[in-house]
């Protein structure tokens, strides 16, 4: 919002061999920017089987933001074939909404690296998140299944 800041990433391992490494860096985190693949439907189906039980266990009020990356490649005929040809579909928009907000995400965001499209707004709400963070609402109703 026009004012310089200094922003610090860590980008770290998903795979297996580092899950007990991994949380040695998650002390004093202000923001998760949880990223998932829109053409990698296994990585979204990982946003609530790996990273949320993870990072909820770690670091339970942290905000987080999920973030569906490669939105480039989500009409692209050749990445579209091959997902056919294993009988799955591109993560839609709607997906990653609801799942955001059931992992009471302060965002849902789409972007390419590739093309640029989307990427600027992510680095300013995870910075909005951590400056100016919403409330969470604790008045809302819930329904208890």
């Amino acid at each position: 919002d026009g004012h310089p800041v200094n922003l610090g990433l860590w980008d770290t391992a998903g795979q297996e061999d580092y899950d007990r490494l991994r949380p040695l860096s998650y002390p004093q985190t202000d923001v998760f920017v949880l990223c998932f693949s829109i053409v990698a439907p296994v990585s979204f189906d990982n946003v609530l089987t790996k990273w949320i039980p993870e990072i909820r266990h770690n670091c339970p009020d942290a905000p987080i933001l999920l973030i569906g990356t490669k939105l480039d490649l989500r009409d692209d005929p050749e990445t579209l074939r091959q997902l056919n040809a294993d009988g799955k579909q591109p993560v839609t928009k709607s997906q990653g909404q609801k799942v955001a907000k059931r992992i009471r995400a302060v965002k849902y965001l789409e972007c390419s690296a590739l093309t640029q499209q989307g990427l600027k707004a992510v680095f300013e709400e995870a910075v909005r998140a951590v400056i100016a963070p919403k409330p969470i609402g604790k008045n809302k109703s819930c329904a208890i299944l």
